[in-house]
This record gives structure tokens, C-alpha cells and sequence, in this order.
């Protein structure tokens, strides 16, 4: 039964992994290195991460830096910075992309908490669900015999304690984010 929950258990970890990387994607207006890290560059036919192709860095608190390691990608990576969603306007000095975090109005903040509760709650509902397919796991293990009833409720309950578990560090990752979206 142990390898059951340590397999729905990595589940859950991976939608939380996932929930991370979703709110990372949202920014507060100040620059940080793994803001670009999602974004894909075309690298010689295969897509790159963009921290796979240049150096990132902090330039100051509201711009970041770019320096591609080969010329001829810059265009590129410039173009799919410009066009990733995130409102951003980025400028090419020779082999060097600048790009500043715009400024965030009061607004737009709201906007971003609004996409952050929505992200959390899906995180919470991929949780449940994964909650749900290993209970019902538990059940068929129980119906073929393979599992007494004090083993599946034992389950269940193990179960449980890593949904809560997880819904509470959802909780605490979207009250962080509200927070650091707030600030001013």
C-alpha cells in the first residue's frame, strides 16, 4: 500500500511543481532571473529554455538582461520575448537584450491576484482529483480481493492526509503571491 501513496503522492508534488511554475510566470514589477525561464527559443530547430541560451541577469531592480551566447540568435530571442504574453517591450543593444518590468497599476495588480486564485484552485482540483483516482484504486484493489477493508480505509486516510496536506501548501504559496502582488 506504501507504493501506492508514495505514487499518488509524487502526483500531487508535481501539481504543486506545476502551480509554482504558473505563478512564477506572473510578476510583481521587479526583475529576477528566472522570469524568462519558461520562454522557448528556437536553437537550431529544437526548443531551448531561455536560461539554455544566454546568461540572465538582474540589471537593476526593474531591468533584466539578456546576453545571448551566439549573435545570430538575438532577433529570435528578442521576438519571443516581445510576443511571450507578459507585456513586455524588450530593447537590443548589440549582443545585450534589456528588458524592463513594467510599472504595475493598482488595477493590474488586481487583475494578476484574480489569475493567481484561479491557478490555485485549479492546483487544488487536479489535487482532489488525483486524491480521487487513488481512492478509487484503493476500492479495486478491495473488490479483487487484493486488500482488506481496514487496509483500504487506512488508504483513504493516508490518502486524505496528503490532499490536506498539499491543499494547505497551495494556501500558503497563493497568500505569499498576494502578498508580494500587493506590495508596492
Amino acid at each position: 500500500m506504501d507504493h501506492i501513496k508514495d505514487a499518488y503522492e509524487k502526483k500531487m508534488h508535481k501539481s504543486l511543481e506545476l502551480l509554482q511554475a504558473e505563478l512564477a510566470k506572473i510578476h510583481t514589477g521587479r526583475a529576477y532571473p528566472g522570469f524568462l525561464d519558461h520562454i522557448q527559443v528556437d536553437y537550431h530547430g529544437s526548443a531551448m529554455k531561455m536560461n539554455q541560451v544566454a546568461n540572465v541577469v538582474v540589471i537593476d531592480a526593474r531591468t533584466i538582461g539578456v546576453r545571448v551566447w551566439e549573435k545570430n540568435i538575438v532577433p529570435i530571442a528578442e521576438k519571443v520575448i516581445r510576443e511571450s504574453g507578459l507585456g513586455l517591450n524588450p530593447v537590443v543593444t548589440g549582443d545585450m537584450i534589456r528588458v524592463q518590468m513594467p510599472i504595475l497599476t493598482e488595477e493590474r495588480r488586481r487583475d494578476f491576484i484574480k489569475i493567481v486564485k484561479t491557478e490555485a484552485e485549479n492546483a487544488r482540483i487536479a489535487i482532489r482529483n488525483i486524491r480521487r483516482d487513488g481512492n478509487n484504486e484503493l476500492k479495486t484493489l478491495l473488490k479483487n480481493k487484493n486488500l482488506t477493508e481496514d487496509d483500504e480505509r487506512r488508504g483513504q486516510d493516508a490518502m486524505q492526509k496528503l490532499t490536506d496536506k498539499y491543499i494547505t501548501e497551495i494556501d500558503k504559496m497563493l497568500a505569499t503571491k498576494e502578498v508580494d502582488l500587493l506590495a508596492v
